[in-house]
């Protein structure tokens, strides 16, 4: 029977129906779904469609043979991992070494035991099931080096990298681009009156008010301590100072509850314009401008005159 993940889809590529007939019955009572293709290029025409996890290739077939399809998974970013059995009537040590030195998983000769078909087959699900799972834990791991654990925004890190990049992009485009730095006011009260729990309930709100006024394009990350950094795109200084101020009100106007506290909340910040050389110089404007703010009296969003 078929391991317990997920139900696994085989594609077998072979221009003889009675093969793909064969190939079809044993693997389905071995509890797979089976995909049928009659040559090569039709093979890869539905690998694009979906993928398969493992695809059983004959070599010898009209107009493409299963080199020159193993050749172009293997050229493909979207298909390069997808484990090759071949299955052929060619089975010189030659010919074996070639489909395997060209990336196939495995080779088995026509004609085949039933089992062993079967055997070779799950052996190359359960390569791509621990493929899979490795791919998604390094995607996981990835996103977590790039979140700040406790608000859930992007962390300094991330947002660095991402300021760089759409900076480029601006430049490059001739659009504009504006940041806001923005920091709670005397968020050392908040920790000192209620503590730190409840600080970190007010970090946690403050990012969430935030990122609810912002559009799927904007970057909202966690710069550090009590300071937030909220990138624009496509976006021109009045606009920005919009943004800063809808985030502004949305935080002031009602109390966040922390740790049993209703505990009263303001943040102040300065808003910079772009693109500049650098996505450092456009934080150094807008930190600049984030402690005019502070000076000027908090609870403002300050920008550039």
């Amino acid at each position: 029977m078929a391991a317990n993940w997920p139900l696994a889809t085989m594609m077998v590529s072979d221009d003889s129906l009675v093969i793909r007939t064969v190939v079809r019955v044993h693997l389905e009572d071995a509890g797979y779904r089976v995909v049928e293709a009659v040559d090569g290029s039709d093979a890869l025409d539905k690998c694009r469609e979906s993928l398969p996890d493992v695809i059983l290739l004959d070599i010898e077939m009209p107009g493409m043979d299963g080199y020159d399809v193993l050749a172009q998974l293997k050229a493909d970013p979207l298909m390069e991992d997808l484990p090759v059995v071949f299955l052929s009537t060619l089975n010189g040590m030659d010919d074996v070494l070639r489909g395997l030195r060209g990336g196939a998983h495995d080779y088995l000769k026509k004609p085949f035991e039933p089992a062993e078909l079967v055997a070779r087959v799950a052996a190359a699900a359960h390569v791509k099931h621990l493929q899979d799972q490795l791919r998604q834990r390094n995607a996981e791991l990835e996103m977590l080096s790039r979140t700040d654990a406790l608000t859930g925004l992007r962390n300094r890190r991330d947002v660095e990298e991402t300021l760089g990049h759409l900076c480029g992009d601006a430049i490059r485009h001739g659009d504009s681009i504006c940041l806001l730095m923005l920091d709670i006011d005397y968020f050392k009260r908040v920790n000192d009156s209620y503590g730190h729990p409840a600080g970190d309930a007010v970090l946690a709100e403050v990012a969430r008010r935030l990122a609810s006024q912002l559009r799927d394009a904007d970057v909202a990350a966690r710069w550090g301590g009590e300071e937030f950094l909220v990138v624009l795109p496509r976006t021109d200084l009045a606009g920005a100072l919009i943004v800063g101020e809808r985030i502004r009100r949305v935080i002031e106007v009602t109390p966040m509850r922390a740790v049993g506290a209703s505990i009263s909340v303001t943040v102040s910040g300065g808003c910079s314009l772009g693109p500049l050389d650098s996505g450092a110089a456009l934080i150094d404007v807008a930190d600049r401008l984030l402690y005019s703010a502070k000076a000027s009296g908090r609870n403002r969003i300050t920008g550039p005159s």
